[in-house]
């Protein structure tokens, strides 16, 4: 008996132990989602602070967005391999790494003054994001039960979602602020006194990315010497792909579900690109953008209060109802921000946010359901989707370059349009 009470007292203490460092290594995983949230929201602020810098127009502006978000499409699968091979604990560092490395590259492009050299270093600081996540995700999904994993992700997520909050204040303050004369005041300087303006505004981002470079070696570095629990990768059994398997790509429902999230992050990522040039506008809110770049948090802040509203909703609603309902709501308010003007239109654009809130998981999830034996596959091809952020923002600078800023918001009307099919019908069909 006293064998079996000190054997059962060393269990305890063995599995206490493994939880205590499971936890603690839940609490540093937090810390990347919120950093990589906060990196990707800083794109709005760039977005018109290097417009300004390089006299772009909007279609030329919208490439930080297609080279930020085209890395995910890019390393997505590159990245799965190198990690299969080194390990998520070295796929959590290399991430960090490449990420810094992206935001070194900052001071050089902006001393050159080289709009090229800014996009590579988008798309660098892009590829380790995309590591991050590709090591990330399923290690906090297996950092534990496979009961709370759910629990886990959305905890992670909603601390990705602070990031993204707390980024404009961040992005305002010491990239936007930094910019002391307007346009007009600028066009009366002369071409020798304008250039030196524009080099120190190019250079107002050194500093920021450098910061967040040292961040992110900083956490690299703590990655190194952490004593990480194992986690082995759990892999398909090719066994249980029998001769009736379906394909993903040859179910209705996961396709659909895959242009959903193509269009939901494009709409998204397209709508946080230009809200501080159309709250800029003078029959808008004729905002500064330092004093714009405030009000983007009110835009993913709504995202992540949604997120929470969401979580309790869909207790008593269906998923694709409550969809349907947010994709409406999200037409319906593009359509007040299009026809209106002031105040009406700059909060309907920025309400759009807590529609966003549950449509990424919302859309993944019905997509994925009943495919079985496929489910792997179909996730992959869900995150590929997500190229769609690098694309949408691109088309709709096209528009705004014809149509003007305003009516350009039609193309994410659209979007949200599509995501109303698919919750009324497209994730409902499925092979027959």
């Amino acid at each position: 008996m006293a064998v079996d009470n000190a054997v059962g007292t060393t269990q305890f203490k063995s599995q206490s132990k493994s939880e205590i460092n499971h936890q603690m290594t839940l609490v540093i995983l937090t810390s990347l989602f919120f950093m990589w949230g906060f990196i990707a929201c800083l794109n709005d602020i760039l977005i018109p602070h290097l417009k300004s810098v390089f006299s772009l127009n909007y279609t030329q502006a919208m490439l930080i967005q297609f080279c930020f978000f085209g890395a995910y499409f890019i390393v997505s699968m590159p990245a799965a391999s190198l990690i299969k091979k080194i390990g998520y604990k070295l796929g959590l560092v290399t991430g960090l790494s490449i990420a810094g490395a992206g935001c070194v590259l900052f001071y050089p492009a902006a001393s050159m003054q080289s709009y090229p050299l800014f996009l590579f270093a988008l798309f660098v600081l892009a590829s380790g994001i995309t590591c991050l996540q590709v090591s990330a995700n399923p290690y906090v999904t297996h950092l534990g039960s496979i009961k709370t994993a759910s629990s886990r992700l959305n905890l992670t997520q909603a601390f990705n979602s602070l990031g993204t909050t707390v980024a404009p204040f961040f992005g305002g303050l010491f990239i936007l602020s930094a910019v002391t004369l307007g346009a007009e005041e600028i066009a009366q300087l002369s071409i020798a006194e304008q250039a030196v303006v524009k080099l120190q505004e190019a250079q107002a981002v050194q500093i920021p990315y450098l910061i967040l470079a040292a961040i992110l070696f900083g956490l690299a570095a703590i990655f190194v010497f952490l004593k990480l629990p194992k986690i082995t990768a759990i892999e398909p059994d090719v066994k249980c792909y029998d001769k009736n398997t379906v394909s993903a790509w040859k179910t209705p429902h996961l396709m659909f579900g895959a242009l959903g999230i193509f269009v939901y992050v494009g709409a998204e990522v397209s709508i946080g690109s230009f809200l501080i040039s159309f709250l800029g506008e003078e029959d808008i809110a004729g905002l500064a953008e330092a004093d714009a770049a405030n009000y983007i948090a009110y835009y993913w802040g709504g995202a992540m209060v949604g997120r929470f509203i969401g979580a309790v909703t869909m207790r008593y609603v269906t998923a694709n109802k409550i969809l349907t309902f947010n994709a409406i709501a999200a037409v319906t308010l593009i359509a007040i921000a299009i026809s209106s003007s002031g105040q009406v239109a700059m909060w309907s654009i920025l309400a759009v946010g807590l529609c966003n809130s549950i449509m990424f998981p919302t859309i993944f999830t019905l997509a994925v359901n009943d495919l079985g034996t496929s489910t792997g596959q179909g996730s992959g091809i869900l995150c590929l989707s997500i190229a769609g952020g690098a694309v949408i923002p691109l088309f709709q600078g096209i528009l705004a370059d014809t149509i003007g800023i305003q009516l350009a918001f039609i193309f994410p009307a659209i979007c949200y349009l599509y995501i109303m099919f698919y919750g009324v019908k497209g994730a409902s069909i499925r092979t027959t």
